[in-house]
């Protein structure tokens, strides 16, 4: 373990740093040689899509086409390390929730399935006939089909993924909750009602014709390295790129590329941001608005004098509604309340605003750190907004782009993981397959806790994921899946939500994505969609990692014919024995996928028509839509001064609830994970000084105490009024009200907390 302590890290993004950490990743899991070779398969026409973010590919891919995250999902997976029947033999689940979740997942790859036994406290192996029996009985006992969640990460494929919502629909439910209602449902609310589409509309080749980028919310070197490469060269060849972040993220300041041999050689860099603005948390919305203002008024200024204008008119009158609106709202916000409330000046805005005139195309990327908000889908609202007034959208070189995730995350929604489905996609599934759909609005997430609590849900499945620890506000939500009847996981290796279990309890081990899949007609291979809607194929070439483990689409049907027995219309073996087979149901459900089977099979797949890129509006008024945000800030106002706004965030050794090591080494925090950040300023008016521990307490509406203890500080440059910590250790502190009510998406990016010295002994 490596040893505590905070130093400044003072290399650039990538280079000899990425390449060192991404050995030792290697040697810690024991594949040195398997996961090089593993490595080199990675992200190529005849191998395996990384299962780590989903940043498209390009068409002509390079020798090597991973990053330093992505190498350490592929060690994860690859790993030689077991969880076997032995190793549960030897610890009770009182004693394994006592781990960290750290040492938890390297344990090593789950081996057999197992069922929990309450008299030895203990995981025992189970037969696959027995486990899917036991599921079956559980979930045929419920006295109603909406007692019972499905839930579903970005990992699981198209395939597992249509047949997984064709089970739960059969069965009688559309409770969905979704890894991405967590994440970008914002997205998936918000943009609809701009552009009539919930998804971005560039592909990669656009950032090679993009004269400026925006970047709000989003820390690309640790979230989505490979995208690293597309913005060197954006920035190598003259484009602006503006960032917008509460930290100064070190790969938004200078990055060295580890497939450049001239960098490499001669420990040079690239210079990234052509500016970073250090927004406020919750500013973000402020910041947008002060850019439009400043267009809006230098486009009136310029029109006056009988000058080009600033505003695409031509682009505005013609594809849009609302813009006057929008105007008069923009006219009416003062700039003391946009500085206030953005943290930057207005001289910052005109800076990016002057940017983003000269620029003939402009690209808007954006992440969690806009969408996790109170307000997360009216703040994408507004990014589009400010693609739309420059007529930004459908044209090349341009466009929205919001970062997805995991790496099928946006695939699993388009094949028909939703809570809410529409009415005709619900008919295309009753003729396809002969029997009708639940119609009423099943639980997301926020709203499937809130129903544990209550007591009105007895049985949650998870395809996948880390759900315990993802969730906010865990003294009630843990607490609640804690008192279930049945808790299924569909996983690859240990982790906390195991051992927050119900009376009957399971873990499924399946087949990771780098390993070869045989079903009864020969080798099968999956398919994703990227950020881009880009589908592709992907088949793993590893030999499992134990002969017991299935994969995700013979679980699922495992599962379903246990619970639906006779009645079911669906032949499950036949989906199993050939995924070719899933791909030509799936084209007949979403017209969309039309040739399916055909244009996976030519290298680097197909693109999923956006309507917004083609200037088709989807929306009720046939044009694309200006929204008007009233206010400045996504996040409630606070009356008392002493309050601190607190984001989450991920560290550089980190994939979401997966943590490769303790460390965070861009931000040069090492060998720990209890730590919260925040400015020299904030510390002095508390009497704090840098490795002080505090108590972090949420300012809670509801009378509940939130809590987390013994945090050390970290004195690191950070907006005023603003402080960090990482995510999923702070979860507790996020209300589950803490939530935007047009998606529910929980606000991880904006609590208010309190700092008290903490009077727990020191670690």
């Amino acid at each position: 373990m490596t040893t505590k302590s905070v130093r400044p890290y003072r290399e650039p993004a990538g280079g000899w740093g990425a390449l060192k950490a991404l050995s030792e990743a290697l040697l810690v899991q024991r594949v040195p040689l398997k996961g090089a070779a593993t490595l080199s398969r990675m992200n190529q026409p005849q191998g395996f899509d990384c299962p780590g973010c989903a940043w498209p590919d390009p068409k002509h891919t390079s020798s090597f086409e991973f990053c330093e995250n992505g190498g350490k999902a592929i060690a994860w997976e690859a790993t030689s390390k077991r969880c076997t029947p032995e190793f549960f033999a030897e610890h009770t689940v009182t004693e394994l929730a006592s781990w960290s979740d750290y040492d938890l997942e390297m344990v090593g790859r789950l081996t057999h399935p197992v069922a929990y036994d309450a008299a030895s406290d203990r995981y025992l192996p189970v037969e696959w006939s027995d486990a899917f029996d036991m599921i079956g009985r559980e979930l045929r006992a419920l006295p109603d089909p909406n007692m019972a969640e499905f839930y579903t990460s970005g990992r699981t494929s198209n395939e597992a993924a249509f047949l997984y919502q064709l089970f739960v629909r059969e069965y009688g439910t559309n409770n969905f909750p979704d890894c991405s209602n967590m994440c970008h449902e914002a997205t998936s609310v918000g943009l609809p009602q701009s552009i009539g589409v919930g998804k971005g509309t560039v592909l990669l080749e656009d950032f090679d014709k993009a004269d400026c980028i925006f970047i709000f919310g989003q820390n690309p070197g640790t979230n989505s390295p490979r995208m690293m490469t597309s913005l060197r060269n954006a920035a190598r060849r003259g484009a602006s790129i503006i960032s917008f972040n509460p930290f100064q993220e070190r790969a938004l300041e200078r990055f060295q590329a580890p497939q450049s041999p001239v960098e490499m050689i001669t420990l040079s860099s690239t210079t990234i941001s052509s500016k970073l603005f250090q927004v406020r948390v919750g500013g973000d919305v402020a910041s947008l608005k002060g850019i439009m203002k400043v267009l809006v008024e230098a486009d009136e200024a310029v029109r006056t004098a009988e000058q080009p204008e600033i505003l695409d008119w031509d682009f505005i009158r013609g594809h849009t509604i609302g813009v006057e609106a929008l105007i008069d709202d923009l006219k009416r916000t003062q700039w003391p309340d946009i500085e206030r409330q953005s943290g930057l000046t207005r001289e910052d805005m005109e800076y990016a605003a002057g940017a983003y005139m000269k620029a003939e195309r402009g690209i808007i990327v954006y992440g969690m750190g806009i969408t996790q908000h109170w307000r997360g889908a009216h703040n994408v609202q507004q990014i589009a907004n400010l693609a739309l007034l420059r007529g930004n959208v459908g044209r090349e070189g341009a466009g929205v782009c919001p970062v997805r995730g995991h790496s099928n995350v946006q695939g699993d929604r388009t094949v028909g993981i939703t809570e809410a489905p529409k009415a005709d996609f619900l008919e295309r599934l009753e003729q396809r397959f002969g029997f009708k759909p639940p119609s009423a609005p099943g639980h997301n997430v926020v709203t499937a806790l809130e129903a544990m609590i209550r007591g009105e849900v007895k049985a949650f499945f998870a395809m996948g994921g880390n759900f315990a620890a993802a969730i906010p506000d865990w003294q009630a939500t843990q607490a609640a899946l804690g008192k279930l009847d049945l808790t299924v996981h569909v996983s690859t290796k240990l982790n906390r939500s195991h051992l927050i279990h119900g009376r009957a309890a399971l873990i499924l081990p399946c087949l990771g994505r780098t390993e070869i899949d045989v079903q009864a007609s020969g080798p099968q291979s999956i398919t994703v969609e990227d950020s881009m809607s880009m589908v592709h194929a992907s088949g793993g070439r590893n030999k499992p990692a134990s002969e017991h483990l299935r994969s995700e689409v013979a679980i699922i049907a495992g599962v379903a014919k246990a619970t639906l027995g006779e009645r079911t219309v669906v032949d499950w073996d036949g989906f199993v024995g050939d995924y070719d087979r899933i791909r030509d149901a799936i084209e007949a459900v979403f017209p969309i996928f039309q040739g399916y089977n055909a244009r996976i099979r030519v290298p680097g797949g197909f693109h999923l028509t956006s309507t917004a890129r083609e200037r088709i509006w989807a929306t009720p008024s046939g044009k694309a839509n200006f929204l008007v945000f009233p206010g400045c800030g996504e996040d409630p106002p606070q009356s008392d001064d002493d309050f601190l706004w607190l984001t989450t965030i991920r560290s550089h050794d980190q994939y979401n609830t997966t943590l490769y090591s303790m460390s965070d080494r861009y931000r040069g925090v090492f060998g720990q994970r209890d730590v919260v950040f925040l400015n020299e300023y904030e510390l002095k008016k508390r009497g704090l000084a840098d490795g002080d521990r505090v108590d972090l307490i949420t300012a809670s509406t509801d009378a509940a105490e939130r809590i987390v203890r013994n945090f050390r500080v970290v004195a690191y440059s950070f907006p005023t009024g603003c402080c960090a910590a990482y995510y999923p250790e702070a979860n507790p502190l996020v209300p589950l009200y803490a939530r935007d009510p047009l998606s529910f998406t929980p606000s991880f990016k904006g609590i208010p907390i309190r700092l008290v010295r903490s009077t727990s002994p020191t670690q």
